[in-house]
């Protein structure tokens, strides 16, 4: 065939492909357009999963008449006109290509309608290259899109499509997502004339609760704490659940980059390391949280649905969100409170006081039906440390309380707490099982698996000893031979493997020479480790392989070295456990990701026994 031009008709359903790949696509273009117009109401319209008919109605701002016939044109728009706002792009759509796109394969009108015009203007599309005048309609000021029969003329797109049911799922998953960027707007769902969703602008802390709760559940909002960092022009925001409260799945997750709805591979590496050691095996975080940054920082414009972004400094983004979920993980200790206000990321209409209540149980939530895991199975064989005395090193505090420690449980006068000076974790009356603390605290009473507390313990403590990094010269240097572009990486990134302990030079285009390595990696094969960092960073441009590698090295240690179930401790032991744990970070898991303590409170107990009733 010669070469020859494409209609503009067969360019727009070429483009198509890549805008709408289904229904829940057309809602999320025409959502985020009314995002972009001010709307603070959007209602939205479905029939047949949204084959039939898919209708949002917004109060934006609104479209001239003169301009409604470009909304339908390919690569038209008024949210940038040069390539440096291409590369500033603060609004939600921007590539002028989602209205033509989608009336290429649907019937489509478009009713909108000036705040300030006399009337509102219709124009409609049918896949066709017509040329139709704008027709006055009685529409209130702001915009309608009706989008009928999608893929009407495109049938083998259409096939690819599932039931009714599943598409309206996907598109109400999408709306729920949507919803949580924007608490200033109301939004309203329907499905074949049955109302569905209906969510109320949420400008306070219990209509903020009432959204989360309802995209997310109530659960969350009792196992969720507040994330709130700033460095490097960077801000994140928002809430991540508490190690107990995981999911079997990655399905609440929301991440937003300046207000947008993302999926991006870095960011989603950062938050599994920073949940890595609080997290059991193979359980997911639960998150929502905001990321504000420069525009010019942040390519929004990697893919044609914008699902994905491209940040310019990676790795300082990386380093940034893994600091930050870190810190605020590490920050939550039994008796901190957890402040719940909406975080300020971009509505400066929504200032929220803020609230707080008492950290929940650290394991109100956990439901992990796996057996219990064989943790040495992937790690390699060293000398078994013998098992310390408990504590190792928190010090002489038991003193301070003696005279606030009560009798054995199974002498006759009754345990009495000094409530003024009672501690959060309270004091110990009862080793239960040789294996749980029974502690009393001012609000009930506290259960404490001793070996696992005892085990974060050491483990945080390990950590702080080891956090310069020994290095040990090799007998014997290794030649390794890699590719070119990893050997370029041994070269720019030689000052970061040198502060992983590895002492690594280029010797040629495709060799390099490995002289020294960690010492707590000496019996480890490191060079498979080198390839899988270089491998990493070539991939995402960041790596953590080193980093856990080493941490499980300390929390096996830390598992070895703890007080085993079956011993029996004195109430002096529990006591100083007890101080121990209230002074340390991630206190609330052990090392595998297990809860450490559960709480039941006053109202608790009296539940049990119905008293009150």
């Amino acid at each position: 065939m010669r070469i020859q031009p494409l209609s503009s008709q067969l360019i727009n359903q070429i483009a198509a492909g890549e805008v709408v790949e289904r229904p829940a696509s057309v809602v999320k273009e025409l959502l985020e357009n009314a995002f972009d117009a001010g709307a603070d109401q959007i209602q939205v319209d479905i029939e047949q999963g949204g084959l039939r008919l898919i209708k949002i109605r917004d109060n934006g701002s609104g479209i001239d008449k003169e301009d409604l016939k470009l909304a339908l044109a390919r690569h038209a728009t008024s949210k940038i006109a040069s390539l440096d706002d291409l590369e500033h792009v603060a609004s939600m759509g921007f590539r002028g290509e989602a209205l033509a796109s989608i009336s290429s394969v649907a019937r489509v009108s478009l009713i909108s309608r000036k705040h300030d015009a006399d009337c509102a203007w219709k124009i409609v599309a049918d896949g066709r290259e017509v040329d139709t005048e704008p027709q006055p309609d009685p529409h209130p000021p702001g915009t309608t899109v009706a989008v009928q029969d999608l893929f009407f003329n495109t049938p083998a797109r259409r096939k690819f499509l599932k039931s009714d049911k599943t598409e309206f799922g996907h598109i109400e998953t999408l709306i729920k997502r949507m919803a949580l960027s924007r608490f200033d707007v109301g939004l309203t769902l329907t499905h074949n004339q049955k109302e569905l969703l209906k969510l109320k602008p949420a400008l306070d802390v219990k209509t903020q609760q009432q959204r989360l709760a309802h995209v997310l559940s109530a659960d969350f909002i009792a196992n969720a704490v507040a994330c709130n960092s700033a460095a490097s022009e960077m801000q994140l925001t928002g809430w991540i659940g508490l190690p107990a409260f995981s999911r079997s799945q990655q399905d609440m997750q929301f991440f937003y980059v300046n207000n947008r709805l993302v999926k991006d591979k870095l960011v989603a590496h950062a938050i599994k390391q920073a949940y890595q050691d609080v997290l059991h095996l193979s359980r997911h975080p639960v998150f929502v949280l905001y990321l504000s940054v420069d525009p010019a920082l942040v390519d929004v414009n990697a893919h044609p649905t914008k699902l994905e972004v491209r940040f310019r400094e990676g790795r300082l983004v990386h380093d940034f969100l893994f600091s930050a979920i870190h810190k605020t993980l590490a920050d939550v200790r039994p008796g901190k409170s957890v402040v719940e206000l909406l975080p300020t990321h971009a509505f400066d209409t929504l200032a929220v006081p803020a609230e707080s209540r008492s950290l929940p149980s650290a394991s109100s939530s956990y439901k992990a039906s796996h057996s219990e895991p064989n943790y040495s199975a992937h790690r390699p064989s060293y000398a078994k440390p013998e098992q310390t005395k408990l504590p190792s090193f928190v010090g002489e505090q038991v003193s301070r309380y003696a005279q606030l420690q009560r009798p054995a449980i199974s002498e006759p006068e009754e345990p009495r707490v000094t409530t003024s000076e009672t501690p959060t974790l309270g004091f110990a009356i009862a080793h239960l099982h040789n294996t749980y603390i029974l502690a009393e605290t001012e609000q009930g009473v506290v259960l404490v698996d001793a070996h696992a507390a005892h085990e974060r313990v050491l483990y945080e403590n390990f950590k702080q000893q080891h956090g310069a990094v020994v290095m040990q010269p090799l007998l014997l240097p290794i030649k390794m031979t890699v590719t070119e572009p990893e050997a370029d990486l041994v070269e720019t990134e030689h000052t970061l493997l040198t502060q992983l302990g590895f002492e690594l030079t280029r010797m040629g285009p495709d060799t390099v020479v490995l002289r020294a390595i960690p010492a707590l990696l000496r019996d480890f094969d490191v060079e498979m480790l080198i390839r899988d960092v270089l491998a990493d960073w070539l991939a995402v441009g960041v790596s953590n392989r080193v980093q856990d590698v080493l941490l499980e090295r300390l929390a096996s240690s830390a598992c070895h070295s703890a007080v085993r179930s079956g011993r029996r401790l004195s109430r002096d032991e529990m006591n100083e456990l007890l101080r121990a744990m209230e002074q340390t970070e991630r206190a609330g898991q052990c090392n595998h990701g297990r809860p450490t303590w559960v709480a039941l409170t006053k109202q608790d107990l009296d539940k049990f026994f119905w008293r009150g009733q």
